[in-house]
């Protein structure tokens, strides 16, 4: 998937809250916006290189969003809106091996009481709901999910097991926007609900998928899948 918008590779100063940072660009310092509600603070830490997009919405308060950073020499995307898009990209090309049956794409549909980043189905009457959780938690190729609590994410998970229980199809894909990972693992230190739901989903038979992808300054591609170590 590749960015329309203008590129623009500067210095992160400081985040005083979840959804603004304060960058340097030509030489003056500016407030931005951050597309991302964790915490990122292994990648936003003063002085790092950063990546802004140019946003050309004249009712915004902010320029620029904050898309990617530095850490280690390794580029991570960090733009919560960005998995779905790669991983519609990635349906739509028919990259995901197991998903490839499913012709029919739907984006963000109900069932129960969640709402699902995507229903899968085809001309067979299978059905299949996709959750999509984008991973940015990354040290020494081993990648976390997720940075911060997240019981809207418990919530999901336990929904995809009443999917299964109905007869339909499930599963969860952690898109990591990385490139260069080993493996990854649910952060059961930062929240054990999730990560025991995501065990009891599984064996329950909700599919868990995880895939890395190739991330430049200008673009996002699912990249190969990763192996899952819960």
């Amino acid at each position: 998937m590749k960015f329309n918008n203008k590129i623009i590779k500067t210095t992160f100063l400081r985040r005083p809250n979840r959804f603004q940072a304060y960058v340097i660009l030509h030489g003056k310092e500016i407030m931005v916006h951050v597309p991302n509600t964790g915490r990122c603070r292994e990648i936003l830490k003063p002085n790092t290189d950063i990546i802004l997009r140019k946003e050309d919405n004249p009712t915004r308060k902010t320029a620029y969003d904050l898309i990617a950073g530095y850490k280690d020499g390794k580029l991570i995307n960090i733009d919560s809106q960005v998995p779905n898009k790669v991983v519609l990209e990635a349906l739509s090309n028919k990259k995901i091996d197991k998903l490839i049956k499913y012709n029919i794409i739907e984006k963000e549909k109900t069932f129960g009481k969640s709402r699902f980043d995507f229903k899968l189905s085809n001309e067979n009457k299978e059905i299949y709901y996709l959750e999509v959780k984008g991973v940015t938690l990354e040290e020494d190729g081993y990648c976390l999910f997720p940075d911060a609590p997240t019981e809207r994410g418990t919530k999901h998970v336990l929904e995809l097991i009443d999917v299964i229980n109905n007869g339909m199809n499930a599963g969860i894909l952690f898109l990591i926007q990385i490139e260069d990972v080993k493996c990854f693992s649910t952060n059961g230190e930062m929240d054990t609900k999730f990560a025991e739901a995501v065990k009891l989903a599984k064996n329950k038979g909700v599919d868990l998928f995880a895939y890395s992808c190739i991330v430049k300054e200008d673009s996002i591609e699912l990249y190969k899948e990763i192996e899952i170590i819960l």
